[in-house]
């Protein structure tokens, strides 16, 4: 499905070509002030959810200390300041040489990600690459390839960005990625038990209350009045703690590795099953993987219902696609 490369090479290394990061520039002096963010009182909260899917169980209750975060996911305006102050390019923009294993030759992959490819009729759900393509040349300039802009998504959320690129920008913005763990307490946006950030219903009285999936997935949507697509960041309404597509429109990264069951205190795994899923970028094994929240766009009741609060999912690091995002958090020091 991913363009992810350790998947592509087995164990093999990859070295970007021309690769250039972010120089050291200063953050801003103040980066609350700086920034749109909202605080976060902390306390116990009950995290996960029994209902769903096995990696969200068992709920439980966890403690977190008081943080700010974004009030929106990072943005194309925002995230473009970043690129001019520093000159930065993402893995997307770079062609990629891939080291192969001994006595194998290398080679190199394309620039570009991974882009949603809308079905026109309906297609089993037990393989995303039907819905999935490797576009070259996209990324977060051009969110589905050559010929495409931002120009009128300046207020959508920035996209076609891996790991990397977004830590390099929480460096220069003087922030860091939410836990897990913050960014589900910010999510609830102050309700306790509730199945979504709003309440218990999907759509309270008809009303649309996220960008998610309406109708059978993943078919044309040819309705007008649906985004097909990101939507800008107030689109929809915010929850209780004023925070902005808390669930839907994209996935965001985290700064928790994944692990298939949550960790305890003493740092095991709380449940009996201990299987790992890539908990560190030094396990052998795996590609490693960080916890996606949120869900995005194409989250649908027929095929991904993970537009909760208590929702996760596993990324590899060297991955971007055109439905995940991120927004920046800072703790008081």
């Amino acid at each position: 499905m991913a363009r992810s490369y350790s998947t592509l090479a087995g164990s093999a290394n990859f070295e970007p070509q021309n690769r250039r990061g972010a120089p050291a520039v200063a953050p801003p002096p103040d980066v609350v002030s700086a920034r749109d963010m909202v605080w976060i009182e902390g306390r116990a909260f009950l995290r996960g959810s029994d209902r769903y899917y096995p990696e969200e169980r068992p709920k439980r209750r966890v403690s977190v200390d008081g943080f700010w975060i974004d009030r929106t996911p990072v943005t194309n305006a925002e995230f473009e300041r970043f690129v001019r102050a520093t000159g930065y390019v993402t893995l997307a923009e770079q062609e990629l040489t891939v080291l192969g294993f001994p006595d194998a030759k290398s080679f190199a992959l394309p620039a570009g990600s991974m882009v949603f490819k809308p079905s026109r009729e309906r297609i089993p759900l037990d393989d995303p690459s039907r819905w999935w393509d490797f576009v070259p040349r996209a990324d977060w300039r051009h969110p589905s390839g050559l010929g495409s802009s931002i120009a009128g998504l300046e207020q959508h959320p920035v996209v076609h960005l891996a790991l990397a690129d977004v830590e390099a920008y929480c460096e220069w913005a003087g922030t860091v990625l939410p836990s897990e763990e913050e960014w589900e307490l910010a999510a609830k946006g102050g309700l306790e038990g509730s199945e979504f950030a709003w309440g218990d219903a999907l759509e309270p009285d008809g009303r649309r209350m996220a960008n998610t999936w309406i109708g059978p997935f993943p078919l044309v949507q040819d309705d007008p009045e649906r985004f097909n697509g990101t939507s800008p960041v107030k689109a929809y309404p915010p929850n209780g703690y004023g925070l902005f597509d808390m669930i839907g429109n994209v996935w965001e990264w985290t700064g928790d590795w994944w692990l298939l069951h949550p960790v305890g205190k003493a740092g095991e795994p709380c449940c009996s099953v201990k299987r790992r899923a890539s908990a560190s970028p030094d396990d052998p094994l795996h590609v490693p993987r960080r916890v996606l929240k949120g869900g995005s766009h194409l989250c649908a009741p027929d095929y991904c219902r993970r537009y909760r609060p208590a929702a996760r999912q596993p990324h590899p690091i060297d991955t971007a696609t055109s439905h995940i995002g991120f927004r920046c958090a800072v703790r008081p020091s």
